[in-house]
């Protein structure tokens, strides 16, 4: 990323133009983003059923419950935030509470001594994950708000997303090859998995903080709509979410896409540690499928972004989940013939979920920069809380849907250090979870992403109408 980068040919004059700093202190807060969505999703359901001895369906009843809460929750912090934007001309406060609190409960989550037995251990998990999500959205409704303030170019938009993803990539490989290491350091997997909660709730924090700076001196005070005045109740925040999800076409679209792409994600991130240590006979080789995974998705983010400019990005995102969904149902195959050979579609499917996160991610900003030439601006808060909701329950039915698979394929859950065997048919559950199911889901996604209708012209219509 250099500073005598070539400017956009169309949408970016020089005051919409990002400036290297801004850009790579935005991105810096994908390393917390990028961090908390990876490590429980890798890790917390095989936590719970490998360590504490959960079963499995109560395991996934577990990382589910917390997860509605923090649908619950999204849309009042994305009204919140268009609040503080409009009274303060910031939207920090929130993502500085979210990244302070975050790393103390993380930790908490992984500090289960399992002599307390799989109840109270499902329990204690159960309330420190929870607040944890609810720490992790205070930070991450804004933060998903910021780019639509940050430009009004079409195509800047996309530049800085795509270095998002790049950091994204960088954070998902950190945190799922490290993580694991982290585990294994000890020897023992209970003060492993502290240490991990520890080390990466620290990290995570880190990545957040440096990106509160960016909302602290780029955001400017924006008019609120009639919606968020200091005196509206939880209700009416619910009801600004509600008002945006259905005057908005394109966000229906968008939203259905990025959820039903979510949960497949969400999936295989869930099922990868079971795929690892029960199809590839290694726990470690966690770490090997994410490099796999996350190496060419650092180097693919800016490169899709680059053709975006070219063909559009909702036509680069079609072709992004095509790819991901080839390259995912190919690995089917493995259940027959297990072998290193599937680190090459994982690389594939890499490199298209570098497009899957970048391009939907540039499109929201979009959205709503079109939506405020009918509703006027400072509800981007709105959008965002319910962007971060659908994304939430994405990722957390993934989590879900692995544990029903397991459960009805008669998976056997373990304390730590104890030795099981597991059914065939709970094997092959494992590699159609990692394989068919996603794949499946990515194909149903493009029926959505079809209904999606904006395209360059509407975005560089409506910022023009906007200056005017």
């Amino acid at each position: 990323m250099s500073a005598d980068a070539e400017a956009p040919t169309t949408g970016a004059t020089p005051a919409s133009r990002l400036s290297v700093g801004v850009i790579a202190r935005y991105a810096t807060g994908s390393l917390g983003t990028g961090g908390f969505a990876t490590l429980p999703g890798l890790v917390l359901a095989y936590y719970l059923t490998d360590s504490l001895g959960v079963a499995a369906l109560a395991a996934g009843v577990v990382i589910a419950a917390a997860k509605i809460w923090d649908v619950v929750i999204d849309p009042v912090i994305g009204a919140l935030t268009d609040r503080d934007l409009a009274r303060h001309g910031s939207r920090r406060r929130l993502m500085l509470v979210g990244a302070l609190t975050l790393p103390v409960f993380f930790a908490l989550t992984f500090a289960v001594p399992p002599a307390l037995g799989p109840a109270v251990g499902a329990i204690w998990v159960l309330i420190a994950f929870t607040i944890t999500a609810m720490a992790f959205s205070l930070f991450q409704v804004p933060y998903i708000a910021l780019p639509a303030e940050l430009t009004p170019s079409y195509d800047e938009r996309t530049r800085l997303l795509a270095w998002r993803v790049v950091v994204l990539t960088g954070a998902i490989l950190l945190f799922g090859a490290g993580g694991p290491a982290l585990r294994r350091i000890t020897g023992d997997p209970v003060t492993g998995y502290l240490v991990m909660g520890i080390v990466a709730g620290v990290v995570i924090a880190l990545g957040m903080l440096v990106a509160v700076t960016v909302a602290r001196r780029s955001a400017k005070p924006r008019p609120t709509a009639p919606a968020t005045s200091t005196r509206v109740g939880i209700r009416e925040h619910y009801a600004a979410g509600i008002r945006a999800l259905r005057r908005s076409a394109p966000f229906r679209a968008l939203l259905t896409t990025f959820v039903l792409q979510a949960l497949a994600t969400g999936l295989m991130l869930a099922g990868a540690q079971y795929v690892a240590t029960w199809v590839l006979h290694s726990e470690a080789a966690i770490e090997l499928l994410f490099v796999a995974l996350i190496a060419p998705a650092l180097f693919a983010a800016p490169l899709w972004g680059l053709f975006a400019r070219r063909a559009g990005k909702e036509r680069t995102f079609a072709i992004a989940s095509i790819v991901f969904a080839g390259a995912a149902l190919s690995i089917v195959v493995v259940l027959w013939v297990p072998g290193a050979w599937i680190y090459g579609p994982v690389a594939i499917a890499g490199v298209a979920y570098a497009g899957m996160q970048s391009l939907p991610m540039a499109m929201l900003p979009d959205v709503i920069t079109h939506d405020e030439r009918v509703s006027g601006p400072g509800q981007a808060g709105a959008f965002s809380g319910v962007w971060t909701a659908g994304e939430t329950v994405g990722f957390a039915l993934g989590a879900t849907v692995l544990s029903i698979i397991l459960t009805v394929t008669g998976y056997v859950s373990s304390t730590a250090g104890e030795l099981v065997s597991q059914p065939d048919a709970a094997i092959a559950g494992i590699v159609v979870s990692f394989s068919v199911a996603p794949a499946a889901l990515i194909a149903t996604s493009l029926i959505s992403l079809a209904r999606y209708r904006l395209r360059r012209a509407d975005i560089e219509d409506a910022v023009g109408s906007r200056a005017d």
